[in-house]
């Protein structure tokens, strides 16, 4: 057993964010941090563990992903993670959000939510006196980005000179995704479909970092010098009744091997994938896919970002 102090024995580090509920909540140095530690702990060259740590888990939305990565990152840092689903907490219905903020935190080292409003995350870390991570919510997926930065940095060997494109919707993950290129340092160069870009509110936050992304004029000016292009799906969770009115916008925005053909860049989807949609079978099945990589890395990044927090 790691000898570093527990959360209890020292709480959050006064330099470091109270609570992550977006990328920038970290300095270039505090991100670089967790990434650097993220592969430490990934290769077993740190041995840092959380004991009689507890992690509450509020899923307003289901996932896959989210729940495996940060219930066995819990267990792996010696720690416990405590699921609380839909049918057993309704965030700000069965009772006001910061008395759930407050109560959770008697019992609680940290909490993870993942929700549809991002105000209720921003509720939680105003009432709970323990950090909160935000796990996803309709404008911000923060740990996303720690997995997809620590992914391209794992394939390059560093960030420095990578070029990456996002092609699709600009939604959740591409905004945070964006001002996390923006925060590393990473050339990111963005096409979206008229009505569904990143946003003038991301654009000008990547700005004030210094590395706004280039917006390209379609697909295929995006990839062309590209050493990885990243999608995700065009419908999110929430939004199937607009399913028909987006699709059409969509089109000629899919990862397929014509858009990629005569590039040799790497394809990073953040899953789950509607295949056949914004990125097709072959493509995902491909020697160039590091999906993989790339979703084995959300726990790593997590488990590095809850020991960053809690000791």
């Amino acid at each position: 057993m790691s000898t570093n102090p527990t959360a209890s024995e020292t709480g959050p580090s006064d330099d470091f964010p109270a609570d992550f509920l977006d990328v920038d909540d970290l300095t270039a140095a505090q991100l670089d941090a967790v990434l650097d530690r993220a592969e430490a702990l990934k290769t077993g060259r740190d041995a840092t563990t959380l004991p009689r740590t507890t992690l509450a888990m509020l899923f307003e939305k289901p996932s896959t992903r989210t729940r495996a990565s940060f219930e066995t990152g819990m267990t792996q840092l010696g720690g416990h993670a405590m699921f609380l689903g839909p049918d057993d907490i309704q965030l700000g219905h069965g009772e006001p959000l910061k008395d759930t903020a407050r109560a959770l935190a008697g019992y609680a080292d940290a909490i993870m939510a993942r929700t549809f409003d991002h105000g209720d995350v921003e509720t939680l870390a105003e009432y709970a006196d323990v950090p909160v991570v935000n796990g996803l919510t309709d404008e911000a997926h923060p740990c996303q980005t720690l997995a997809d930065l620590l992914t391209i940095r794992q394939a390059f060997g560093g960030l420095d000179d990578v070029s990456v494109a996002w092609v699709g919707d600009g939604n959740n993950v591409a905004r945070s995704f964006a001002v996390g290129c923006a925060l590393a340092g990473v050339d990111l160069t963005v096409a979206t479909p008229d009505g569904f870009g990143l946003g003038d509110d991301v654009l000008d936050r990547c700005t004030g970092l210094g590395a706004a992304p280039t917006l390209a004029d379609g697909p295929a000016d995006a990839v062309a010098d590209a050493d990885v292009v990243y999608t995700d799906v065009w419908v999110s969770m929430g939004q199937e009744k607009r399913r028909e009115e987006k699709l059409p916008a969509f089109d000629g925005y899919q990862l397929n091997e014509a858009l990629l053909a005569g590039t040799d860049a790497d394809v990073m989807h953040c899953l789950p994938a509607h295949r056949g949609e914004e990125i097709t079978d072959d493509v995902i099945e491909s020697d160039r896919a590091l999906v993989w990589e790339q979703a084995e890395n959300r726990m790593h990044a997590q488990k590095a970002l809850l020991v960053e927090l809690l000791t």
